[in-house]
């Protein structure tokens, strides 16, 4: 069992790493192995919406997102940390992101999701649904922890201070590590994965 982390943060080994760090550390000590991936402070472009995924199972752009894409696709698991800016995740994410998704076309449907927001003090529970509704829109089970997923504080010792931030990202390395083994267990035990049906589509305007 696997679980991919990816710091969505300009800042390398800031506050949202340190979030990610606390996720990370208790689901080793759960035995689900975990694979940190930092996207990096350079610009991500944004989707250009040319359809080239579709045809060909990749963006046209060559960059990260194709990387990550087969990482996601051979886990289990996905979890997404961010900074809070303006009240929503950090750019670079969010157009990093939309490429993701739109390229994976609905293959990350099953895998276990969860979004890891820091902020200084406000803002975080609205970045905080945006990134969850990757995952809703994609037939993920999100993992929630104890509280929302957030920590507060301007730098990583300040992070560390806000103990009950830390607790909830242990909690939710342990919520994500427990349904994991039950997944595991349940296709021991024969369990079938739910049926699809083939999607339908309504414009509004026609």
């Amino acid at each position: 069992m696997k679980v991919v982390l990816i710091n969505g943060s300009p800042n390398g080994h800031g506050c949202t790493y340190t979030a990610l760090k606390e996720v990370e550390k208790t689901l080793r000590a759960e035995h689900i192995e975990t694979e940190m991936i930092y996207l990096g402070n350079k610009s991500i472009a944004g989707c250009i919406a040319c359809g080239f995924c579709v045809k060909n199972g990749r963006c046209v752009q060559e960059d990260k997102v194709n990387e990550v894409r087969e990482k996601v696709m051979a886990a289990d698991g996905l979890i997404i940390g961010s900074p809070v800016y303006y009240a929503s995740a950090a750019g670079q994410l969010t157009a990093f992101l939309d490429r993701l998704f739109f390229s994976a076309a609905g293959r990350f449907a099953d895998k276990l999701g969860a979004s890891v927001v820091s902020c200084r003090r406000g803002g975080a529970t609205a970045a905080f649904d945006q990134l969850n509704k990757y995952f809703t829109i994609s037939n993920m089970p999100i993992v929630s922890g104890d509280y929302w997923n957030q920590v507060h504080g301007n730098t990583p010792e300040e992070v560390q201070q806000d103990l009950e931030g830390m607790q909830t990202m242990r909690t939710l390395a342990k919520n994500m590590a427990w349904l994991l083994k039950c997944i595991e267990a349940g296709k021991a035990a024969g369990v079938p994965l739910p049926q699809r049906e083939e999607k339908i589509l309504t414009n509004f305007i026609r």
